[in-house]
């Protein structure tokens, strides 16, 4: 029930990787509380929430995954984010193809009549400082959620039912957790399900996270700042533009955002497609639990993943 031929089964490392994080979590929340800083909850966000919270968020969960590496004995670069390769090439192509989908995905919306610009909405001196605090924060929203989604837990149930099993599974829990943001729909968490998979496809056949930080980081960010249409069902404050979503909800979005579109599904599958012409040869190793080392310690199955 609790060990396997790995050591402690994929399912309880999880459960124990979550209590950790949720207990950090907690006690950030109580001192956020006291010091009445930014909290979630709040419908209209700011640079300064995302800064905040998703820093701090992601701070604990790499707390948590290093506790859990010190058990496994493994390197924390293991779960997806190497040191070694922060902000490298991977990243700066994620960052590209994510800025380019974002735009195809309003220009979509904008030539069938599901939005419109309707002047700026900051000065040049303001937008270019907003414009670096937003692509901050949003690059803490690309860590932390790509690490709690597809960094530990994609790693570790993977061991226990394989990599794409595993990916579905926390794909599913991505999209599902889209739903608790005010004005997201079925529509929203659906395609937010779908980029999950997408994205734990650039892990398997980058070998990190980091392109999929970077993707994440520059849609939001080109999503919410640029554009300024919701992101996710939520609203925020301090945009470049003045932008109405008009006509059909299943053109616009409507309250969701473009996510919540018809065309964010067109966007996804090419997604798919490109990254897979692209992108053909796999980096992970195979999915599948591997025997445990001559020690016999929890983290047997992760030597071959050190590059990971």
């Amino acid at each position: 029930m609790f060990l396997g031929p790995n050591g402690l089964r994929a399912g309880w490392r999880l459960l124990i990787f979550v209590a950790l994080f949720l207990g950090a979590s907690r006690a950030v929340r109580l001192v956020f509380s006291f010091l009445q800083l930014p909290g979630r909850g709040a419908v209209a966000m700011s640079w300064q929430f995302l800064l905040t919270v998703d820093a701090v968020g992601f701070a604990c969960a790499l707390a948590a995954a290093w506790v859990m590496s010190r058990i496994e004995r493994r390197p924390v670069g293991a779960y997806g984010l190497p040191v070694r390769r922060a902000f490298g090439r991977n990243f700066w192509m994620g960052s590209f193809w994510g800025a380019v989908a974002i735009s195809a995905l309003v220009l979509a919306i904008r030539a069938a009549h599901g939005l419109t610009f309707d002047g700026p909405g900051l000065a040049p001196g303001a937008a270019m400082y907003y414009g670096a605090l937003w692509l901050a924060g949003f690059i803490a929203v690309g860590l932390l959620e790509e690490f709690i989604t597809r960094g530990y837990p994609l790693f570790t149930l993977t061991t226990g039912i394989g990599f794409w099993p595993a990916a579905c599974v926390v794909s599913a829990l991505f999209g599902l957790g889209h739903l608790g943001n005010p004005g997201e729909g079925w529509m929203g968490a659906s395609s937010a399900a779908l980029i999950g998979l997408w994205l734990a496809l650039t892990l398997r056949r980058t070998g990190d996270l980091w392109f999929a930080v970077g993707f994440h980081a520059l849609f939001d960010y080109g999503e919410t700042f640029v554009y300024s249409v919701p992101n996710s069902g939520v609203s925020f404050q301090g945009q470049l533009l003045h932008t109405t979503l008009v006509g059909p909800r299943w053109i616009s979005g409507g309250s969701i955002g473009p996510e919540g579109s018809v065309f964010a599904f067109v966007m996804i599958a090419a997604l798919f497609l490109l990254f897979d012409r692209m992108y053909r040869r796999g980096r992970l190793p195979s999915a599948e639990p591997v025997a445990t080392g001559n020690r016999g310690e929890v983290g047997g199955a992760g030597r071959n993943r050190t590059d990971v």
